[in-house]
């Protein structure tokens, strides 16, 4: 299943590999739980002196709720793999709480 995404970029134009990457990775959780509805995922870069200035916001549009992430990190690659997993480890928690009820 693919999840619909829409990729935004703050002050930049990001590149076509950067948003393949995205889109790739974002698609790998909907093995995790396919009743994923819709994706937003939004870039930009910090104004700061560290070299951790790239911001990944990744949400997710599931039935219920939304789950949301954001991470910092040196590249766009490994905010968004740190964010991914972030929301790997929630859509785990939210299928947990459904099996419950």
């Amino acid at each position: 299943m693919k999840v619909n995404l829409k990729v935004s970029s703050v002050h930049f134009n990001a590149d076509k590999e950067l948003i393949e990457f995205i889109h790739e990775r974002v698609n790998k959780l909907a093995n995790h739980f396919d009743k994923i509805i819709d994706g937003e995922v939004i870039l930009k870069v910090e104004n700061s002196h560290n070299t951790e200035n790239k911001v990944a916001e990744i949400k997710l549009l599931i039935p219920g709720n939304d789950i949301f992430a954001k991470k910092q990190c040196k590249s766009f690659e490994e905010a968004t793999d740190t964010a991914v997993e972030a929301l790997r480890r929630q859509l785990k928690k939210h299928k947990e709480k459904l099996r419950q009820v």
